[in-house]
């Protein structure tokens, strides 16, 4: 079966990067880019598991079972295994972050919602640290998380951050539950519920009241010099950064600002935002800690088995204000807090539950033979964009775009469900009438070379 991968780091990001940068950090958020070019997309809609859910409160015994590897710079899976379930600390910063990592947030699922790993059935903890070189994300990839060392000069290593830890471990999760379709609202909120679970780690671990967190996704991520404070913040967003590499955080806090646009899948990392605040709202309208009231209430929602795989914001809200009601009693303090979460971010409890369509990709209008080639996606949401004309390509190239566009093989791989926290990449000629979107995962390893010489030719 293939799997998703889902990485940290929104393509937006990783875009302005490579546009903007001194050439040390374009240089490896280009290659970070080229790396993500590299892994398989699910095909089709992903079908929940079955939930394998046991109590904590039952009589068997469960442990976390942890393997980190290292891939030593390379980009090749798994790795070299240094560290397992009850082995001493290695010495390796990476390796004994994501060590710990993994613990932290096996103990939130297991000991606040009587979940036995990401599966429920005591699944391994497998990790791969040192990741290529200057690699500037982390994924999951259904199988085990990855971690980058960071470009050093605007990110460090990605196991420094327990919350990015855990939001790509709560993707695991996610997929083997409510399975939501990672495109547009739906998309969104696969996205926002491995950043609800991923700052609810770090709360857990550091025993914070909802009131005493900071809200922050990523705020061990950025190094000295960058202006900014995470990749995201659930309480404020928009607001995580504003730097002349990164640009500024696009995320909207509220559904007067929503952004329709056909980049990062529908815009799965920026509008993520809105249902973000809601739950950072709900949270801090309710004492305590965030995991036992307003966590638990989305964990119920996640595994209730009723959410459709392409819910939008207002069913998903509708779902947990139904399910406080549930829980804490109709009229509850909690429910009426759910209710406020959403109703503060302009997400109307009464809309129609079908999600809004994302719009077909604008056409561009380029002279005959003129190629339009835009990358999109990923954990950051950066976007790389390149129009050129087939003589201005190399002669194999042209020769090989040729064949490409003027066949059926890109209308093939069009439409087939994106990477979770990947990229995709969209194709046009005006000349043929061809407008397709690609998951990044689709292309043969041929494609591949050939989309990232393009992309990223000077």
């Amino acid at each position: 079966m293939d799997h998703p991968r889902h990485t940290i780091i929104p393509p937006y990001l990783l875009r302005h990067l490579a546009e903007t940068a001194e050439p040390h950090v374009a240089t490896h958020a280009e290659s970070t880019l080229r790396a993500d070019l590299g892994f398989r997309a699910v095909r089709g809609v992903a079908t929940p598991a079955p939930k394998v859910v046991r109590s904590a409160a039952m009589a068997v015994e469960v442990a976390v079972d942890r393997e980190i590897s290292t891939a030593k710079n390379a980009e090749r899976l798994p790795g070299t295994v240094v560290r397992r379930e009850g082995d001493a600390a290695t010495g390796d910063l990476a390796a004994d972050e994501a060590y710990d990592g993994f613990g932290a947030t096996w103990t939130l699922f297991h000991d606040v919602y009587g979940r036995d790993s990401i599966d429920g059935a005591g699944m391994l903890l497998a990790g791969t640290v040192h990741y290529g070189k200057g690699y500037d994300n982390a994924f999951w990839n259904g199988e085990r998380m990855v971690f980058g060392d960071g470009d050093e000069e605007i990110f460090g290593r990605f196991t420094a951050s327990l919350e990015v830890i855990g939001h790509e471990l709560a993707h695991g999760v996610t997929e083997r539950t409510a399975g939501l379709v990672y495109q547009g609202q739906s998309g969104a909120l696969n996205e926002h519920v491995s950043d609800v679970f991923g700052v609810l780690v770090k709360q857990h671990k550091l025993g914070q009241s909802a009131a005493e967190a900071d809200w922050l996704v990523g705020a061990d991520l950025l190094l000295p010099g960058v202006q900014g404070v995470a990749i995201r913040s659930m309480i404020a967003p928009g607001t995580a950064y504003d730097d002349p590499r990164l640009g500024k955080d696009p995320q909207p806090d509220h559904m007067d600002r929503f952004v329709t646009t056909t980049d990062d899948n529908g815009g799965v990392h920026i509008n993520s935002g809105i249902p973000n605040r809601a739950f950072a709202l709900t949270a801090k309208a309710l004492p305590g800690p965030a995991w036992v009231a307003a966590g638990q209430v989305w964990y119920d929602v996640l595994t209730g088995g009723e959410l459709s795989a392409r819910a939008d914001f207002a069913e998903f809200a509708r779902s947990t204000v139904a399910a406080a009601a549930a829980r804490f009693g109709d009229g509850s303090a909690e429910q009426v807090a759910v209710r406020e979460g959403w109703t503060g971010v302009g997400v109307s409890l009464d809309a129609p539950t079908n999600a809004t369509p994302v719009p077909a990709p604008e056409s561009p209008t380029p002279s005959d033979a003129e190629l339009l080639l835009r990358r999109t996606g990923g954990m950051a949401g950066l976007v790389k964009e390149r129009r050129t004309t087939l003589d201005d390509l190399p002669a194999k190239d042209a020769k090989r775009w040729s064949a490409l566009l003027t066949s059926d093989k890109l209308l093939v791989l069009g439409g087939q469900n994106p990477v979770v926290d990947g990229f995709c990449y969209r194709v046009a000629c005006e000349a043929l009438s061809l407008d397709v979107t690609v998951a990044e995962g689709e292309l043969t390893k041929s494609q591949r070379h050939l989309f990232q010489r393009t992309l990223l030719a000077e």
